[in-house]
């Protein structure tokens, strides 16, 4: 099997739409234009994931032991309603998320992950050079829970489109690259996808405003310097992190924009393997159990097209700077 597309609301613009981009066959050859070298092809690479596509492998292109596999495929989460997700902390090697039941095996299941998250990153970055040595390893997740009607309040659901935003893991412009697996031996893991954030912008900045700029005087700079070393929350945020936190909430919300909004159908096969930049794709998940996620926080310094990033985007909109004074 191999991924698939389907488009519905023809008749609305498609301007801003993901494409799929095959990295490898199933041999493993480069499916990519001819190219140089590896330098040269993960430049080319950056920039298909900056504009807004989905770089796709229909054979996961790192080590993932069968064993590893069968043990995650064992594990049952009883309160979906509560973790969603298993998370692992690589800067700490812990496990979050694990139901009482599972609490006896946190030692297996941190060594998985933790194995999942160093394959993941090494493959990274050989297959993107620019990026490498400049993307910060956030969390890895197990999510073992049916997405298809799962009970989630209106905020947490997972099968609205959306883009994504840490409210405790401010990135100050830095991008959320994500690297997803399905590890499901039969069954597709099902998303959808609508507009680019460059699109999308323009709509929620006039629905839920501008942040404004943070202030540079004294006084402001001490208070936020008090509040960081005080661990308040949200102290860290920078304007930018406040918009686009409300913007995640504010397209969930918006009824109108799900009832009309171009949307893309992606259906990933067992074993299959992709990565995107999910605060620039709009997407949302409607079918799927067991999969593995890595995210990376991608130095907006590493850009290849950073007028693609959704911090240019809305530094354009705003006229001025969104990032943190100090």
């Amino acid at each position: 099997m191999s991924a698939t597309v389907a488009r519905s609301f023809a008749e609305t613009p498609s301007e801003g739409m993901s494409r799929l981009i095959p990295v490898r066959d199933e041999r493993g050859n480069f499916l990519t234009p001819p190219l140089a070298d590896a330098s040269e092809r993960g430049r080319w690479l950056c920039a298909e994931l900056e504009q807004g596509n989905i770089l796709f492998f229909s054979n996961t292109p790192f080590e993932f032991p069968e064993e590893e596999r069968e043990f995650l495929l064992g594990r049952k989460q009883t309160s979906a309603a509560i973790h969603k997700n298993i998370a692992y902390r690589p800067e700490e090697d812990r496990v979050t998320g694990l139901d009482k039941s599972d609490a006896n095996e946190a030692t297996r299941l941190r060594s998985i992950l933790g194995n999942y998250s160093r394959r993941a990153t090494q493959f990274l970055e050989k297959l993107l050079p620019p990026y490498a040595g400049k993307c910060k390893l956030d969390y890895a997740s197990f999510r073992p829970i049916e997405e298809r009607g799962r009970p989630a309040r209106l905020r947490a659901r997972n099968d609205l489109p959306h883009v994504d935003a840490f409210p405790t893991r401010p990135t100050n412009g830095d991008r959320i690259l994500r690297l997803f697996t399905n590890i499901n031996p039969d069954q597709n893991r099902v998303w959808i996808t609508s507009q680019t954030f460059d699109v999308l912008a323009p709509r929620f900045a006039g629905a839920i405003g501008l942040p404004q700029p943070q202030s540079k005087t004294k006084i402001a700079r001490t208070l936020r310097s008090v509040a960081r070393t005080a661990g308040l929350p949200g102290a860290r945020r920078s304007p930018y992190d406040e918009f686009m936190h409300r913007c995640h909430t504010a397209i969930k919300e918006d009824a109108d924009f799900h009832a009309r909004c171009a949307k893309q159908r992606w259906e990933f096969p067992p074993n299959s393997t992709w990565i995107v930049f999910t605060d620039c794709v709009s997407h949302a998940v409607l079918e799927g159990q067991y999969a593995l996620e890595q995210t990376f926080i991608v130095s907006h310094r590493a850009m290849v097209r950073p007028e693609k990033s959704p911090l240019t985007v809305l530094e354009s909109i705003a006229g001025y700077s969104l990032k943190n004074a100090d």
